[in-house]
């Protein structure tokens, strides 16, 4: 029995802008898990929302179109279908049994909570952050506030509703004056740097303003930070550990998605050259912030160091980009875990976790 693989389901793709991002990550999770351990089903949430299991190989992970319905996987989120349903060639729907889920999805209905909320009806193990995490490690604005109760510095930043705009524009405007420019003007619900303008004086806000509201109805302002920018990469549950830092050298404007997935000039100094206590500092500051929003699993931490030596915390991903080049597995391998055992470790903190929740009692008798 110990012997039998773990049937892993990988779900990537997705409803976000994001979705480009999340099949390289899935490519590379698929690629370097091992097949001894796992028995592996790949499912693409395609970008209109529907789920198709995938064969079991690279080609998963090109979405070439041409989805077959009676690839079609319906998730359950009734307990006794152990999280899967699948079409049937005959049309009969029929059970997809999985051990445990790893979500490689980034961005929205995916890295928010909403899936992790469908884990948890269905009851099934999987890996990462759970509901209120997830939510809040999307929501900067909601972040933001649970690392100042926490104790951590954060940035100045204002924010406003879509409806707020439209409304209140003058009120917005007068707003933006106490800020120190250059801004960024942000999507509060989206990662990977989309719909994300840095705006260095009024004229241009506005432009920045509807560029972020096309991608959510929550629009975030955050002054610009001087400084260096570090990320930690978090592992665990109720214990988490940090990794080494990485230093994140731009050489445009600002980190953004082009250079993030398509220019490559950035570099990625990794270990960052820190000394031993301010290292220190930025690892302690890393796993408060990610216990702040009830972190799980993995995450990683974005961080500022200012030339008065402060840390600055600017945010936490709850599911950070997992290619092998990405920064979260790099800086494992850093500190000396690779990246096939990091998964292997993901894993098995998905059961450790969902283990723990079974002692939680759901009836009053």
């Amino acid at each position: 029995m110990e012997n039998t693989p773990i049937t892993v389901a990988v779900i990537f793709g997705g409803r976000s802008a994001e979705h480009e991002v999340s099949l390289r990550s899935a490519a590379s999770v698929f690629s370097a898990m091992d097949r001894d351990r796992y028995e592996i089903v790949p499912i693409l949430i395609s970008r209109d929302g529907s789920w198709y299991r995938r064969e079991s190989d690279m080609s998963a992970f090109v979405e070439s179109g041409g989805f077959s319905e009676a690839d079609r996987v319906l998730m359950s989120p009734d307990p006794l279908h152990n999280g899967c349903l699948i079409m049937g060639e005959d049309g009969c729907v029929k059970p997809l049994k999985i051990d445990v889920a790893f979500p490689v999805l980034h961005g929205t209905y995916g890295e928010d909570g909403t899936i992790q909320g469908v884990f948890e009806m269905a009851n099934i193990p999987y890996v990462g952050c759970g509901v209120l995490a997830s939510a809040a490690g999307m929501d900067k604005v909601f972040m933001k506030g649970a690392f100042r109760d926490n104790g951590l510095l954060v940035g100045p930043f204002f924010w406003f509703l879509r409806s707020d705009w439209q409304d209140n524009r003058d009120e917005i405007m007068q707003r933006l004056k106490r800020s120190r420019f250059p801004v960024f003007v942000k999507p509060a619900n989206l990662g990977s740097s989309v719909g994300i303008t840095r705006v260095t004086d009024s004229s241009e806000f506005e432009a920045a303003v509807n560029t972020a509201a096309s991608f959510d109805r929550k629009i975030l302002v955050e002054d610009g930070i001087q400084g260096r920018e570090l990320e930690i990469s978090v592992l665990g549950n109720d214990r988490p550990r940090a990794s080494v830092a990485g230093e994140v050298v731009s050489h445009s404007d600002f980190y953004d998605y082009e250079e993030k997935y398509l220019k490559d000039t950035a570099e990625l100094i990794i270990p960052a050259e820190l000394s031993t206590e301010t290292l220190s500092r930025v690892q302690a500051d890393a796993v408060t912030a990610f216990r702040a929003v009830d972190g799980s699993g993995l995450a990683r931490v974005d961080l500022f160091l200012t030339p008065d030596d402060s840390i600055v915390v600017n945010e936490i991903n709850t599911l950070p980009g997992f290619t092998s080049i990405s920064m979260y597995p790099k800086l494992w391998e850093e500190s000396g875990l690779s990246y096939a055992r990091l998964i292997d470790t993901l894993v098995d903190l998905a059961f450790e976790r969902h283990q723990e929740k079974q002692y939680t009692r759901t009836f009053r008798i």
